[in-house]
């Protein structure tokens, strides 16, 4: 009740005070003023049912003061007005009590429900992985909350695309919010009980299929857009479960169900690392080499249709640019170009001293083989930063790829599926979903999250990040065939 009515609160209050036409940017380092996109058209003629997902990427200068009031505005007319507007999700445990997390206490969910919205978004939480006993027994001891549901809090606070405030989260704030916290240490692909020899339960693939299953008895059953989300883990987990997902629903009669998928974080590459090291565990081992260990370790389902082109080596279906190719259904890529958690597999640690010459062509390659294994991905987001992880950061609105925001984006994505499902090939004008960034180095996009030093925790600016990267600002303007002080005006600003 309380989301529906904050709805129609606001779009009447923003249909009276005609803010669409005055927008501005939230932020990023250095705020650039953009054009105005034009006004988005969210609801299929004859659905009624469906809830307005506004695109409140910016209004004027006092929108937070603006939000403050609506806000209060919807609590005095709330119903229950002597309870607070509750925006957290609660944890439910799965009905069926045999699929568990790693020590066999009970997999879960946590839910908020936003009822008159048919959009659906489950979310999979990332965390790494553990491929051997000794390394789960570990990854046991420090990191408990990912391998037991045993002191699970009773609430969650969406945040980022899980947010149910549209000044957070302007395209999926009203919609049912569902994040199934990860559990399992499999890359969400395991689907074995637990055994004396391995000492754990992998349920990853398992825990997705039970959940979706548990949702159609809370409103998934008349959804109308399912989108599964994930970061790192969850990301790559994204790519190996939505088509299952998609195939599940149409199995238990729910074909009219769109599965879409949104992989954060997850695209990496079986790429050789910059120093070869032993595998003793997860950090230093070769991300080949860990999957190849993880799968047989875990009981691994992989997607049919990539397991088919991959029989004996099901590994593959593990990193994006090979999996990619079999997914039917649509996916959306959000991928930093300097994914920390790429470096840090492939040995590439960016603590202490500066980095090396060697380590800096690395780094630059890196983001030259992901643009290469992303050219062909229809829609995507990949800013030549170096961060990991997105869009369940509250700063994800103000990342930007060639003028175009992430929500912005996601919005346009859904824009052109469902004018493709009307037949209408066309990409909407103005409305991109294939951006990525084209300059060459770590963080040359001024929108960039702020790169904070590692041991000190302060700040760094472009320039003193670049030097701590050992970049050589007299040999990179010569290349470039430029000044130096030319050079470093230019990164100053950004440009």
């Amino acid at each position: 009740m309380g989301n529906r009515l904050i709805s129609w609160l606001l779009l009447l209050v923003f249909m009276q005070s005609g803010v669409f036409a005055a927008r501005r940017f939230r932020g990023g380092r250095n705020p650039q003023p953009r054009r105005t996109p034009p006004s988005p058209t969210y609801r299929d003629r004859g659905d009624t049912t469906e809830s307005f997902p506004l695109d409140f990427t910016a209004v004027e200068e006092n929108m937070d003061n603006f939000m403050t009031q609506v806000k209060n505005l919807a609590q005095s007319l709330y119903p229950c007005s002597a309870q607070k507007l509750d925006y957290d999700m609660k944890l439910h445990f799965l009905e069926n009590t045999s699929v568990t997390c790693n020590d066999g206490t009970p997999a879960g969910y946590y839910m908020k429900e936003s009822r008159g919205s048919r959009r659906w978004l489950i979310f999979l939480e990332g965390g790494w992985y553990c491929f051997n006993k000794e390394n789960c027994d570990s990854r046991y001891d420090t990191m408990r909350r990912l391998m037991s549901s045993s002191k699970w809090p009773q609430t969650k606070t969406g945040t980022g695309i899980l947010s149910p405030l549209p000044e957070e989260n302007p395209h999926w704030w009203n919609a049912n919010m569902v994040f199934i916290p990860y559990c399992s240490s499999d890359v969400w692909s395991g689907a074995s009980a637990k055994t004396d020899h391995s000492g754990y339960a992998f349920m990853g693939s398992l825990i997705i299929q039970e959940v979706v299953k548990d949702l159609l008895n809370k409103g998934l059953d008349n959804a109308k857009v399912l989108l599964l989300a994930g970061s790192s883990a969850g990301g790559t987990g994204v790519l190996l479960n939505v088509d299952p997902v998609a195939e599940l629903l149409e199995g238990l009669g729910h074909p009219g169900i769109q599965v879409r998928g949104l992989a954060d974080s997850g695209w990496f590459l079986d790429n050789k690392q910059y120093r070869s090291t032993d595998c003793h565990d997860t950090i230093s081992c070769a991300p080949t080499e860990a999957i190849k260990r993880g799968i047989k370790y875990w009981g691994s389902v992989v997607p049919e249709r990539c397991r088919q082109v991959h029989l004996g080596e099901e590994w593959n279906c593990f990193f994006g640019y090979r999996v990619f190719p079999s997914i039917k259904s649509p996916v959306f890529v959000v991928q930093w170009l300097f994914d920390e958690a790429q470096l840090t597999v492939d040995n590439i640690h960016l603590t202490g001293q500066p980095v090396q010459e060697g380590q800096w062509r690395y780094i630059q390659n890196l983001g030259i083989e992901l643009r290469n294994t992303l050219k062909d991905v229809p829609a995507m987001f990949a800013p030549a930063c170096l961060s990991h992880e997105v869009i369940t950061r509250n700063y994800w609105i103000d990342v930007q790829v060639k003028g175009t925001s992430l929500p912005r984006a996601l919005h346009c994505w859904d824009r052109s599926l469902q004018d493709n499902s009307r037949n209408n090939k066309a990409p909407p004008k103005g409305c991109p979903v294939h951006l990525i960034d084209s300059c060459p180095w770590p963080h040359c996009n001024p929108t960039c999250p702020t790169i904070r030093d590692q041991f000190t925790g302060q700040e760094m600016n472009v320039i003193q990040f670049l030097m701590h990267m050992g970049f050589d600002v007299q040999k990179m303007a010569q290349q470039q065939g430029m000044d130096p002080s030319k050079l470093l005006g230019m990164l100053s600003s950004g440009s």
